[in-house]
């Protein structure tokens, strides 16, 4: 999917928001995981089925599948396959971060944009060019590394100091001589916002996955306002707010009323 694709559908909908799927068995409505065979799948379809139309964008994090062997790799490229052959306009994310040598790289980029059908692959860029660049060899496929993250221990590495540029500095700034750096997009956690102004002179044009809205305490309107650009450039990312915002039967209309919320949120920025 092109990044024009996107901004389509984010003038669409009115929203930049990013639906983040982390299916945890142990915060899942009681019910469904009683009744269901497939509660991981279940889940995730009956949340897309009624937020799709607010958001542009779906991230997978591929660990909550993964935590539970073959049959959480069976729901996760059920879920995915799914996802594409319903709305097939929603951005893909596998949140999977990862970066290795180049071969390995190359296994990872077949894995996930070959069986199974992501747009785009999270990826830790510390390993340098020639474990990203794979990634960027599929057209119109995307490699988003993390820059910026919200975590606490960001600040461990990524913000300090090398002359006059924090790493993450270096780390976009660089980037952008690689091969195909126009499938490049960045992580730059919501809880980061301060820095976004310092972003956009590195990588104006890209796309920004911003995770830490919510329940890490970033502020939406702050990322909106020292991080979009005239594409707009963002994709919001909500996950447990969503997810999680009822634990009843009526779990999915939680979910919606949640969305609703920061979907319109978003209308009112994109229009001031």
């Amino acid at each position: 999917m092109t990044t024009q694709s996107i901004f389509e559908q984010i003038q669409l909908k009115k929203s930049f928001l990013c639906l983040g799927l982390d299916p945890d068995l142990d915060k899942m409505p009681p019910h469904l995981v009683a009744s269901s065979n497939e509660p991981l799948f279940d889940f995730c379809k009956t949340i897309v089925d009624h937020v799709q139309h607010l958001c542009v964008a779906v991230k997978i994090n591929t660990a909550f599948f993964e935590a539970y062997g073959i049959a959480g790799f069976a729901a996760l490229k059920k879920t995915i396959d799914y996802i594409k052959s319903h709305y097939p306009e929603l951005f893909t994310i596998a949140d999977a971060k990862r970066g290795d040598i180049g071969n390995t790289s190359l296994r990872y980029a077949k894995a996930f944009f070959e069986a199974m059908p992501f747009d785009a692959i999270t990826i830790a860029p510390y390993m340098g060019k020639d474990s990203v660049e794979p990634f960027l060899t599929y057209p119109d496929k995307h490699a988003v590394l993390l820059a910026l993250t919200s975590n606490e221990g960001a600040t461990d590495f990524q913000l300090k100091m090398n002359g006059k540029q924090a790493l993450y500095m270096e780390v976009l700034s660089q980037s952008q001589s690689w091969h195909n750096a126009s499938q490049l997009m960045y992580v730059v956690g919501a809880t980061k916002a301060a820095h976004l102004n310092e972003v956009r002179k590195l990588v104006p044009d890209s796309f920004l996955l911003v995770p830490g809205v919510g329940a890490q305490g970033g502020s939406l309107e702050d990322v909106f306002t020292h991080g979009s650009n005239e594409n707009v450039g963002l994709l919001v990312n909500s996950s447990r707010g969503i997810l999680y915002a009822g634990n009843g039967e009526d779990f999915a209309e939680s979910a919606l009323g949640a969305a609703e919320v920061l979907q319109q949120k978003m209308k009112t920025l994109l229009s001031s």
